[in-house]
């Protein structure tokens, strides 16, 4: 008897966890990571990357003037191993939600304390950082969302044709 209940246990922790791992592994928006080094500060970024699919940026999807999860599912994780520099000002090393409000002249950037969340409940209270940065729309659409950032500090998101740009730097950066 304790051998039929010890395998049925174990078929079904089996069955959840080979579904989950399918679930993960074929999302709609995929996971998607970036390491980089910035003079001598790490910066990690994890986050979903949808797809537009015929919409528009702005208004069908991410409509301008909302609060945004920036990215999709659980909420992006910026993670920074120093003090830094946003658009200068400090963000103090930690780990934090990356949120934005996207309009069509500026985009405000926001750093949130609550990073282990699903993407969706954002509460302003906990925001750690707050920055503007211009909105600017290009020729070169991306149909999936991205971030990118370069060693020079530039992290920048795009989607669709609009594209919001902060600097990151450390906090004893000399030029």
């Amino acid at each position: 008897m304790k051998s039929r209940i010890f395998f049925i246990a174990f078929l079904i922790f089996s069955l959840s966890f080979s579904t989950a791992q399918t679930s993960t592994n074929n999302r709609v928006s995929p996971l998607d990571s970036i390491e980089t080094k910035i003079h001598d500060v790490e910066i990690d970024v994890i986050y979903s990357r949808p797809f537009l699919k015929g919409r528009e940026f702005g208004k069908d999807i991410v409509p301008f003037g909302k609060v945004w999860r920036t990215g999709a599912n659980e909420a992006t994780i910026f993670e920074n191993s120093k003090d830094i520099l946003i658009e200068g000002k400090v963000l103090p090393a930690g780990k934090y939600s990356l949120y934005t409000i996207p309009n069509e002249d500026q985009t405000i950037v926001i750093f949130n304390k609550e990073w282990n969340q699903w993407g969706t409940k954002y509460n302003e209270a906990q925001d750690a950082l707050r920055v503007s940065v211009p909105t600017h729309f290009v020729d070169d659409y991306r149909d999936q969302f991205t971030i990118d950032i370069d060693e020079a500090g530039a992290a920048c998101l795009a989607w669709g044709k609009a594209i919001f740009t902060f600097h990151i730097l450390p906090t004893d950066f000399r030029s």
